[in-house]
């Protein structure tokens, strides 16, 4: 028998830290050192359950809740705590804050960031803030930005709050902005509403993409995005996205599906275009989360936390 053979599953139960959380999000924490692909095997394969029963990985975790995490050999314990190295602290402390109170930390995350740790990150902006703030009992990311975005990134200081936004996320009661720099020149004068269902798969590396589909395939997600116009260039137009829904990598596939990918993309744009951008002083996806509006969970107010442009993006703006 193996060492694995002579290890039982164990039960964890959810608390505050958990609560909120995405299945593959919590197991990505809880099993440090697992990669991706791993993870997403064991949840598809019926190992890991949830209160008894089989989950999905985008399923949101409720406090109480007992998980059943299979054994799996990894370089440390599933329970020992992620330690970020001091370098992440202090790039923690090189994170503006936008905003802060009580419930809420509004963070401007830089480009080439992620924001969590897995598929071979030892930490993201979680992690590092975690590490920064020590005594903070409570910190969840209320929201994902894409390692190659930047802008407003919402956190959570309290489990209520962390909620409540998750709340009006799937609700539709928030209202998140960005600014895309796309190749070609934008056809559209009034608000250009784009409607194309998204279906998510894995490539044999783990990594997740997705594909526009038709919203009856089985697995399409319907997706809308509204883009305005905010200026033409001679070969690239610069727009507003408001996003009616959340879907993974959203404004990038709606916008490469109709034939004006994100300039720097290097998933789902112009490959060629992109290396000629590196050479011309562009070398980083141009999309920013500019800014969010939504109802302070705790007080009721109305917020409107606004990140500005990155210097490299106003530089390659002004280049054009």
């Amino acid at each position: 028998m193996n060492d694995l053979g002579k290890l039982a599953a164990k039960l964890v139960e959810i608390d505050e830290s958990g609560a909120g959380q995405r299945l593959d999000n919590y197991l990505l924490r809880h099993l440090k050192g697992a990669p991706k692909s791993l993870i997403y095997r064991i949840i598809r394969s019926g190992e890991v359950r949830v209160n008894k029963g089989r989950a999905d990985a985008a399923d949101r975790l409720n406090l109480g809740d007992l998980v059943r995490v299979p054994p799996i050999r990894l370089g440390a314990a599933p329970d020992t705590p992620a330690v970020a190295p001091a370098g992440a602290v202090r790039a923690a402390g090189e994170i503006p804050v936008l905003y802060e109170d009580e419930a809420l930390l509004a963070l401007n995350k830089p480009a080439g960031v992620a924001v969590h740790g897995g598929s071979g990150l030892k930490y993201g902006v979680i992690e590092a803030m975690r590490a920064a703030r020590p005594q903070a009992k409570f910190l969840e990311l209320v929201h994902r930005l894409d390692r190659d975005t930047s802008g407003v990134l919402l956190l959570a200081k309290k489990r209520a709050a962390l909620v409540a936004l998750h709340e009006m996320l799937r609700e539709g009661k928030t209202d998140k902005r960005y600014l895309v720099l796309v190749k070609g020149v934008w056809p559209h004068e009034a608000k250009h509403h784009v409607r194309i269902a998204l279906h998510k798969y894995l490539t044999a590396e783990g990594e997740r993409r997705v594909s526009a589909t038709d919203p009856e395939d089985e697995g399409g997600q319907e997706a809308h995005t509204i883009f305005t116009l905010q200026k033409r260039h001679a070969d690239a137009s610069l727009l507003e996205a408001q996003l009616k829904t959340g879907r993974t990598h959203q404004i990038r596939v709606h916008l490469a599906a109709s034939g004006f990918p994100i300039l720097g993309d290097d998933k789902y744009g112009d490959f060629e275009l992109n290396k000629r951008l590196q050479k011309s002083g562009l070398k980083r996806m141009f999309l920013h989360a500019a800014k969010i509006s939504f109802a302070h969970p705790v007080t009721g107010e109305r917020m409107r936390i606004e990140a500005p442009l990155p210097e490299e993006c106003v530089r390659y703006l002004e280049s054009l």
